[in-house]
């Protein structure tokens, strides 16, 4: 997201291999009591310990393949784990689901987990298709009946299911889409893969607005997560309706191909003069949209933020101090700079923001009020009110008002304060161009939804966010990632420290003339080692 999974599997490890087969007995009839009986009693050479032998994983994959291919719920469920909610999910993939003449084949086992393949029929009405895909499971001792069981897990099923999920085949409430870029050109999940969610909520919320015509689909139903569902197979085809984003092709297959090297990684671009999105893209297992989604701490790249907040507040200006000492203590926690940073008392705001000085944010804590930050992420960035109208789900930033610790925390991007992706290439073009303009991927008079409003910047301290952008971007921790990107550029650099994570989550956010774009990676280290790359890649597409 061996012998047990994450999601809440029942697991025992006895003295032995998970049961003792009675002799001649049928499925199921496996008595661990009769074979601790016979060892004490002398008789045998007692049980093996350790997981489910081969030949136990075998048999309860080849019988519980059987009762699945048979139709047989009851039966199948009651080889797992969970049965009830096995036999639940089983009975509708035969009767909602209508997918009959189910052939299961196997694979070569890998201890405990064996890989299979799926080929059936799903119908409805006189239309038929065919239905193909791999899954995988795994078999583990029960705790109560120590005989060896499969593990149960939706996904088993259909990789495509979660929690809660179902299979339907039904006409769908909307017909599908062919979702356009800005200029007219088709975005597939094909081609694009990190669209997949964020098209199946766009056919979910407009696709009864694009003059197309309902079909009939095999679906997977996310009734738990409330999530748009996920089209498996069409039956009976509809006529798609076409649908108008704000994104460019050219920038999304920049963003997907800048992620592919990073693991659990996320970039957003935003457009800074109309507030348009013009790209996300996600690197992850799970699948979730974290570009959009994502709630972390967002590191030094909220320096641009608190840097407004301290010009705003007559603290200082970007030429003004901004000493930056090789340590500060806020209310008895110390706060230190990157290793390696040199200390220097002289500093300007600038020259702090552009070297990521740490401290010198710190010292301001004794100024600034408890809600300072929030007040200026909220009135003047639009971060933090929950009342972004994208289009699609997104998450719309955290910025409370904090005392103690977190008080100097939020300063450098820690503490409470958490940002996505989209939030930080949103922050980024705020600055540079003084207006906050609400992140839209469909135009507001789709749906006549009222985008969030914020003031703005001050023409003043939006001239000194750029200024000290520029000189982060040029000659401060982000000139090597930006290096030979031409025309009106900026950027900060950010890390986040995560407990129990090895290293630090990497961010980096910048803008080059009208495109602004923000980058996370999960255990990414400094921002100028995972996530610089990825915006510097989105940020030359602009070229």
């Amino acid at each position: 997201m061996g012998t047990s999974k994450s999601r809440g599997v029942r697991v025992a490890v006895i003295s032995g291999v998970c049961a003792t087969v009675l002799g001649g007995a049928g499925y199921g009839m496996y008595n661990i009591a009769s074979a601790l009986n016979t060892t004490a009693a002398g008789g045998g050479k007692g049980v093996p310990t350790g997981p489910p032998s081969r030949e136990e994983v075998e048999r309860t994959t080849g019988e519980f393949f059987a009762a699945w291919e048979k139709n047989q719920p009851k039966r199948a469920g009651a080889l797992t784990n969970f049965p009830e909610a096995a036999e639940a999910l089983l009975r509708a993939y035969g009767s909602d689901a209508h997918i009959t003449g189910v052939h299961v084949t196997p694979g070569k086992p890998d201890g405990e987990t064996v890989p299979f393949r799926v080929r059936a029929t799903v119908s409805s009405g006189k239309k038929s298709r065919p239905l193909a895909y791999a899954s995988r499971l795994s078999v583990v001792c029960g705790v109560n009946s120590h005989r060896p069981l499969v593990d149960w897990d939706p996904t088993l099923v259909h990789p495509k299911l979660g929690k809660g999920d179902s299979l339907t085949v039904e006409e769908s409430a909307t017909p599908r889409i062919d979702a356009v870029d800005r200029d007219g050109k088709v975005l597939t999940r094909e081609k694009y893969p990190s669209l997949g969610p964020v098209l199946d909520e766009l056919r979910k919320r407009y696709g009864d607005r694009t003059g197309g015509r309902a079909g009939v689909e095999l679906v997977v139903r996310h009734t738990e997560s409330g999530a748009a569902d996920t089209t498996l197979l069409t039956l009976v085809e509809g006529r798609p309706g076409r649908l108008r984003t704000t994104l460019s092709a050219r920038a999304q297959a920049a963003a997907e191909a800048a992620v592919t090297d990073y693991t659990n990684s996320s970039v957003a671009a935003v457009e800074p003069s109309t507030g348009e999105i013009l790209a996300f893209a996600n690197h992850r297992d799970d699948g979730f949209n974290a570009a959009f989604l994502g709630e972390l701490a967002p590191g030094s790249t909220m320096k641009i933020i608190s840097a407004a907040t301290l010009i705003d507040s007559g603290l200082t200006s970007a030429s003004g101090p901004a000493p930056c000492p090789p340590s500060a203590v806020w209310q008895s926690q110390t706060f230190s700079n990157l290793k390696g940073l040199a200390p220097d008392e002289d500093a300007t705001l600038s020259e702090s923001f552009a070297r990521s000085c740490n401290t010198a944010f710190v010292k301001f804590a004794d100024e600034v009020k408890p809600d300072s930050l929030a007040t200026e992420a909220a009135q003047r960035f639009g971060i933090g009110r929950n009342d972004w109208k994208v289009g699609v789900p997104s998450f719309d930033g955290r910025v409370p008002a904090a005392d103690g610790p977190d008080r100097a925390a939020g300063l450098i991007g820690q503490g409470q304060v958490q940002l996505s992706p989209l939030n930080m290439a949103s922050v980024t073009a705020t600055a540079k161009t003084g207006t906050f303009r609400q992140p839209v991927i469909v135009p507001l008079s789709l749906d006549g939804r009222q985008g969030a409003t914020a003031r703005g910047l001050a023409p003043g301290t939006s001239r000194q966010l750029r200024a000290m952008m520029n000189r982060t971007a040029r000659s401060g921790t982000a000139a090597g990632v930006m290096a030979g990107l031409s025309g009106d550029v900026g950027a900060k650099t950010g890390s986040a420290e995560v407990d129990g994570q090895s290293r630090s989550n990497s961010w980096f956010t910048g803008y080059r003339d009208d495109i602004a774009a923000a980058a996370m990676t999960e255990d990414g280290g400094h921002g100028i080692d995972a996530a610089g790359p990825i915006v510097a890649r989105v940020l030359r597409s602009a070229g």
